[in-house]
């Protein structure tokens, strides 16, 4: 089992940037899969972003390519997102996400994936 405390959040301007962190417990992060996904006020929680056990696969969505980027140390035990170039669109909470697994290769980009859920963090960006 792992649990999951987000931090980084903020009220931010359009353009500026935020790194978000994921902190995990347990000994064994390294075999988690990770991912971020955001719920903006009144909407689904969508995904944002995942990577692999060893950190070598990542995917996004098409809304933040190019702009977002996930990794991960796992000698820390922790997952990070660095978002820039923020949009007020990006307003949303923002949670971090886990999966066990033993395929290092293998991340995943859907919500029913997902065994473990941080509490959230919110990013607010102002236009």
């Amino acid at each position: 089992q792992v649990q999951l405390v987000e931090s980084g959040g903020g009220l931010v301007q359009a353009g500026d940037s935020l790194r978000l962190s994921c902190a995990a417990s347990g000994r064994t992060f390294s075999s988690y899969a990770m991912g971020w996904f955001r719920q903006p006020t009144g909407k689904e929680r969508e995904f944002v972003a995942t990577i692999s056990t060893s950190g070598g696969w990542t995917a996004y969505a098409d809304s933040v390519k190019g702009r977002f980027t996930i990794s991960r140390d796992n000698a820390k035990n922790t997952v990070y997102l660095q978002m820039n170039s923020l949009k007020p669109e990006d307003t949303a909470v923002y949670y971090c996400a886990a999966r066990f697994t033993y395929a290092r290769h293998s991340y995943y980009t859907e919500r029913n994936d997902y065994n473990y859920w941080g509490q959230g963090t919110q990013v607010t960006v102002s236009s």
